[in-house]
C-alpha cells in the first residue's frame, strides 16, 4: 500500500496531530475530522504511561495539553485517561481524553486507505516504545500502512535496522545522535521532513538526490502550500489540511480534464 508514495506520486497531505488547527491536538476527535476532511495520511505522536501502555500525546509532560502537570511517564494510562485532554482549547471540548494507540488503531480501521506517520518521541525508553507500538501495529494489520518518525537518529536507525521499516527523519541539524557520512543517518531513512522556514528547492532537490521523498510541515495557508508544491516535495503535514487539500483537488481534477482531453 505504501509503495504508491514514491517519487512520482500525487501528493500526499498528511493530518498534523490530527486536524491540529480546529480541534484539540492528538484526541480522537481531531483524529476523526482529519479523517472525513479526506487526509491521505495521520501524523501522531507516542509516548510510554507509567506502567508501559502506549498514549498518544506529544509533549514530554502533560501541562500544556491537559489540566493536569508533570511528566507522562509518572502517570499510569488509568491516570492519564483521568486528565482533561481538551478543556485548555475550548471549552466545548472539555472531558476528552488522551488516546492509546489502541484506541487510535480502532479508528483507524474504517479507513483502510489511510496511511500513518507514527512518530516515537525521543525519551529513555524511545526503543522500548517502538517496540511496543510495532507489535501492536502488526497484530493489528496495520503495519505496512505505517512510516516511523524520531528526531533522536539513534531510535530512527534502530527501527530501520532492526525492523526494516521506513522512517522519515529530518535535516542533520534538527536530530540529536546524526551519524554523517556513507550508512549514516540518511541512509536509514525513507523519507525527510521539511519545514516551512527552511524548505527551499535547492533543499529539495539535494534531499531527492539522496533517493529520500520529501515533505513540508506545516503548510497551513494557501500561498505556504503552493510555495512547497513550487519546490518540489510530495507531501504536506498540516495542521490545517484544507488549504493543501483544495489545491490538491483542484490539481488532481485539472490532470483529469487534460487527460480527457488528450484521448479526443
Amino acid at each position: 500500500m505504501i509503495e504508491r508514495l514514491n517519487q512520482d506520486a500525487s501528493l500526499m497531505i498528511a493530518g498534523h496531530r490530527g486536524y491540529k488547527s480546529a480541534y484539540p491536538e492528538n484526541t480522537l476527535l481531531a483524529f476523526r475530522e482529519a479523517l472525513d476532511l479526506g487526509v491521505d495520511m495521520m501524523e501522531f505522536d507516542l509516548r510510554l504511561s507509567k506502567d508501559g501502555e502506549i498514549m498518544v500525546i506529544h509533549d514530554a509532560t502533560v501541562d500544556r495539553t491537559t489540566n493536569g502537570s508533570g511528566a507522562v511517564g509518572d502517570y499510569t494510562c488509568e491516570e492519564l485517561k483521568r486528565l482533561d485532554a481538551g478543556g485548555w482549547f475550548g471549552r466545548e471540548f472539555a472531558g476528552l481524553q488522551i488516546p492509546t494507540l489502541a484506541e487510535l488503531v480502532a479508528l483507524l480501521a474504517d479507513y483502510p486507505d489511510v496511511l500513518l506517520n507514527v512518530e516515537i518521541k525521543p525519551a529513555a525508553n524511545a526503543k522500548q516504545a517502538a517496540d511496543l507500538t510495532i507489535a501492536l501495529l502488526d497484530e493489528s494489520g496495520f503495519l505496512p500502512r505505517a512510516v516511523f518518525t524520531c528526531f533522536d537518529a539513534e531510535v530512527l536507525t534502530y527501527i530501520h535496522d532492526s525492523y526494516g521499516l521506513k522512517t522519515q527523519g529530518f535535516p542533520a541539524e534538527l536530530m540529536s545522535g546524526f551519524v554523517y557520512g556513507e550508512g549514516g543517518t540518511y541512509s536509514k531513512m525513507w523519507a525527510l521532513g521539511l519545514e516551512m522556514k527552511l524548505l527551499t528547492p535547492e533543499r529539495v532537490q539535494e534531499f531527492r538526490e539522496l533517493g529520500l521523498l520529501v515533505w513540508s510541515y506545516c503548510p497551513d495557508e494557501p500561498e505556504q502550500v503552493r510555495y512547497s508544491v513550487e519546490c518540489g516535495v510530495t507531501g504536506m503535514t498540516c495542521n490545517n489540511p484544507l488549504p493543501a487539500l483544495h489545491l490538491h483537488r483542484g490539481m488532481q481534477i485539472l490532470t483529469s480534464e487534460i487527460g480527457d482531453r488528450s484521448r479526443w
